[in-house]
């Protein structure tokens, strides 16, 4: 049996946001408060949901950029905080970050940017690094020569493509993509995404891949867990979550997605009322009970499980029992 290559175990992360008598901390942003997942070696999980649902804190607690509160995050057996050596930590796992134009430094060639990594890691010669850098340009899509250039010279797309070359010089095991399209063109997106997957097929790279459009979720994941207020909601195969959706927060989603197709235009569409409650200070029993359409009284009270609620899908709703023996 195939063993995941990132494990998530209850992990919960919370941020500090007030003092009390003799400053003592009294409140809390519970950003991650939770949440189990796991990521199998060539596969694409997606994480999707509204701003502040903490879909970005997962991302930098599986690179190692910040520690979970509890509960422990593996990478192949091992727990991140037990890896002596952050530089191989850094060598698996690497970042494509959302917004191309600050991550570059604009005081550094491009060159120098790729493969500043391998400087890092001592790995080559000055020449055998800059082959690799050379030949990383063309993989993404650039040409080699661009390599002395400042990144004030490329456009948004350009400027992502140069993200995602870095993030491949160690060849990682994993990448995670925080939002890596929703600041570029919807035609550019496009792109990008085709780039990683064709990128995933060669290298037989994992993602975990962040992002609001559910679209590109879609597009790129094996897998799409469903993240509302530090929890996650519903975890399924792509192919079901979008054909069978069960949360109902879920059912939302995807009706506000634009439907191409003028046949299907005339569905109904989910308005979720009220606005997303502080992760400070989440309603009691089910996060979501406060704007659901379905919301039953005892949804007040009782936290809902994530729970099997077929072969394919796993849900937080009271609505749902489970259909699998655990």
């Amino acid at each position: 049996m195939q063993k995941p290559l990132i494990s998530l175990k209850n992990v919960k992360k919370y941020f500090p946001v007030g003092s009390g008598l003799f400053g003592k901390r009294d409140r809390w942003v519970k950003a991650v408060d939770g949440v189990s997942l796991d990521i199998y070696p060539g596969e694409t999980v997606g994480l999707v949901g509204e701003s502040g649902c903490g879909k970005s804190t997962i991302g930098r607690m599986v690179v190692g950029l910040t520690n979970p509160t509890e509960g422990e995050i593996y990478f192949e057996d091992i727990k991140l905080t037990d890896y002596r050596s952050k530089k191989k930590l850094g060598k698996n796992l690497q970042m494509i970050f959302q917004d191309p134009y600050s991550s570059l430094n604009p005081r550094m060639t491009i060159a120098d940017i790729i493969q500043e990594p391998l400087v890092l890691h001592k790995i080559g010669t000055k020449k055998e690094r800059r082959k690799r850098v050379d030949e990383l340009l063309e993989r993404v899509g650039l040409a080699s020569h661009y390599g002395g250039r400042y990144p004030n010279q490329f456009s948004g797309g350009q400027r992502q493509r140069i993200g995602i070359a870095r993030a491949l010089v160690l060849e990682p095991k994993l990448i995670v993509c925080d939002e890596p399209v929703s600041a570029l063109d919807v035609s550019i997106q496009a792109q990008i995404l085709n780039l990683l997957k064709e990128i995933q097929e060669d290298m037989g790279l994992s993602y975990l891949f962040i992002a609001h459009g559910i679209q590109a979720i879609k597009h790129i994941s094996d897998k799409v867990a469903v993240m509302y207020l530090g929890k996650m909601a519903e975890f399924a195969k792509t192919e079901e979550l979008f054909n069978n959706p069960r949360h109902p927060y879920t059912k939302a989603l995807l009706s506000a997605v634009p439907e191409p197709d003028p046949k299907l235009r005339n569905r109904e569409r989910i308005l979720l009322k009220g606005d997303l409650p502080s992760p400070s200070n989440p309603p009691m029993g089910c996060r979501f009970h406060t704007r659901c359409p379905m919301a039953m009284e005892k949804c007040k009270e009782m936290e809902p499980r994530l729970l099997s609620t077929s072969e394919q899908s796993m849900t937080a709703c009271l609505l749902y029992k489970d259909k699998i023996a655990t």
